[in-house]
């Protein structure tokens, strides 16, 4: 399956559109590298995703999710 772009997306609406494509694992980390836990999701945008937005891979591929906070600049 080609991974979609949710580079841009509150982290909230890239959780829920990524599944909606197919059914990808996903996981989330801070991406200003504090290793902050994103408790209230629809209060981070994400700055990259891994894989990358395009690639073809198999359902079963972990698709990291790099946030930041609203009010922050993607690093």
């Amino acid at each position: 399956c080609r991974l979609p772009s949710v580079v841009g997306h509150k982290l909230l609406l890239a959780q829920d559109r990524l599944p909606s494509s197919d059914a990808y694992l996903m996981d989330q980390q801070d991406a200003t590298g504090l290793e902050r836990l994103a408790i209230d999701d629809s209060n981070w945008t994400v700055c990259a995703q891994d894989p990358a937005p395009g690639a073809v891979v198999p359902i079963s591929t972990v698709v990291t999710l790099a946030a930041v906070k609203l009010d922050e600049t993607c690093p």
